[in-house]
């Protein structure tokens, strides 16, 4: 016997077949299926992009402080998409003449273009070069004059690259040529898909886009290394096995302070120091075997005797200031 239908299962049947969106014949597991292209499989896990997009926005970051600093402007970069796409498609995309600059991630085999749009490029260098950008900037080739302005852009680029890297692995990003036309700017084969991280730059009021291109071929070392244990850390793999404490230190040790060492001091009028000539003697308010005061950044921390050690001239302290201060 046939099933019957309920007042309710008709009407929302009908209301489904006017609405367009019901196909006849159509079962609820068609419904539900999603298309895939088996030619271009998903090389890279959404927990894996995840990551990478993390990265990319610490990235976006410091580009966006060089250029405030840079610029004296108010600068805001976003990532406005990452795809898995084909080289191709890529190459549809970018338009003619272009600014590119290819590059190489030393320490794999992964290759990948530095898209600058050329209204971005051609705002850069008038802005670098004391402009105010508010030209009506059109696109053209780009000259070897503007190249030059250009790659302290690129080459800041290329730095925080390195920088946000390190939490997967030492790598470094090189760049290797420039280019004005996608031909010439081969990276991988058309069939290849690649991954494409897309930047939004916003200038003042104005919208400029940059696009960075990775050849996913090589990727697999690359995504080897995005583990559990490199998602949960900000820290660079270097750093990795040592506490917050000990890199500190280590980074404190390495700052350079600006050392003083007072002989003496002397109260003299302008008339005697206009008449000071080779020869003359300036009495100060030490004594030969005084102790000295030595400040680190203009603050008295330390008293010392002067000397000669190695032919050098030297301070030994002898002890500390102690005050409230220090």
């Amino acid at each position: 016997m046939a099933e019957l239908l309920s007042q309710q299962e008709i009407d929302a049947l009908l209301n489904t077949v006017k609405a367009g969106t019901e196909k006849p014949g159509q079962t609820e597991l068609e419904k539900n299926v999603l298309p895939y292209d088996f030619r271009l499989p998903n090389r890279i896990s959404k927990n894996q992009l995840r990551t990478l997009r993390n990265i990319h926005e610490t990235f976006s970051e410091s580009i966006t402080s060089f250029l405030m600093s840079k610029l004296q402007t108010i600068i805001n970069i976003n990532i406005i998409s990452v795809d898995q796409i084909y080289y191709s498609e890529y190459v549809l995309s970018v338009s003619n003449p272009a600014c590119l600059y290819t590059y190489d991630l030393h320490g794999s085999d992964v290759k990948g273009i530095l898209e600058i749009s050329p209204e971005l490029a051609l705002t850069l260098v008038d802005r670098f070069l004391g402009g105010n950008g508010r030209g009506d900037v059109k696109a053209k080739l780009i000259t070897p004059i503007e190249q030059r302005v250009l790659y302290i852009f690129v080459e800041k680029v290329m730095t925080e690259l390195n920088k946000a890297w390190q939490i997967i692995g030492d790598y470094e990003f090189v760049v290797e040529r420039f280019e004005s036309d996608i031909d010439f700017a081969q990276v991988t084969s058309q069939s290849e898909s690649i991954l494409l991280f897309s930047f939004e730059i916003m200038i003042g009021e104005n919208s400029y886009l940059m696009n960075l291109c990775f050849a996913t071929y090589a990727f697999d070392t690359i995504l080897s290394k995005i583990n559990s244990q490199s998602i949960s850390t900000i820290r660079p793999v270097k750093y990795q096995g040592t506490s917050s404490k000990a890199i500190l230190i280590d980074h404190i040790k390495k700052t350079d302070l600006v050392l003083k060492v007072e002989f003496g001091k002397s109260l003299i009028s302008f008339k005697e120091l206009f008449s000071l000539n080779t020869g003359d003697v300036i009495l100060v308010d030490k004594k030969v075997g005084d102790e000295l005061t030595v400040s680190i950044s203009d603050k008295p921390t330390f008293m010392g005797q002067p000397g000669i050690v190695g032919g050098h001239k030297a301070i030994k302290i002898t002890r500390r200031i102690e005050n409230e201060e220090n």
